[in-house]
């Protein structure tokens, strides 16, 4: 018995000393239930959150692999398009993390903040208005850098219909007609019949 405490002990540790857990989302979502039971991808995915409050948010993962330098790639661009430069310290850090929601001028700021608390003061969403639509830029560097990305809205149950709508607009101009939208599984019970 001794041994097998022992060996349980290793592989505890082992585990825990090599667990990467996933990083938190830019906002807390509460999706609606479905019964479709299809798995969202893992990597080469995109992932636009709209929250309760309406406001858009963006992840994009293009597997261990690549990611550091699509999601590199990409922000290079999006500093192009804006006049904005970053240092090699602020790309590494971007490349890091998974979900943000800013428009493109609070990136730098958001980047260089070290208190957790602060970093989410700058999640205001992403400009999707028609002055400043900033997701369609974001969805179309994306695209160019990695085209087979899967697409997937993952919307709050509260969120208003007209912001998933917008959304939905900013694919199809940026030729994304296929995506899916992420829900929770909802489990149907079979009923007899009398």
């Amino acid at each position: 018995m001794t041994p097998m405490v022992d060996l349980f002990s290793l592989l505890l540790t082992f585990f825990m000393l090599t667990t990467s857990f996933r990083p938190q989302e830019a906002t807390i979502i509460d999706t609606p239930n479905s019964i479709s039971e299809k798995v969202a991808p893992e990597k080469d995915a995109i992932t636009i959150l709209v929250g309760k409050d309406n406001k858009v948010y963006l992840s994009f993962d293009n597997g261990p692999d690549t990611s550091v330098l699509i999601r590199k790639e990409v922000l290079t661009k999006m500093a192009e398009q804006y006049n904005l430069k970053f240092t090699d310290k602020e790309i590494h850090t971007f490349t890091i993390w998974t979900s943000f929601g800013m428009p493109v001028d609070k990136l730098k700021a958001w980047l260089n903040t070290e208190d957790p608390k602060e970093r989410e003061k700058f999640q205001t969403g992403i400009p999707v208005d028609s002055t400043d639509d900033q997701l369609n830029l974001w969805v179309r560097f994306i695209r160019i850098q990695n085209p087979d990305a899967v697409v997937a809205i993952k919307g709050d149950a509260d969120a208003d219909f007209k912001a998933v709508k917008r959304v939905m607009d900013i694919l199809q101009d940026n030729q994304v007609n296929k995506f899916n939208l992420v829900t929770n599984l909802m489990k149907e019970e079979a009923k007899l019949e009398e």
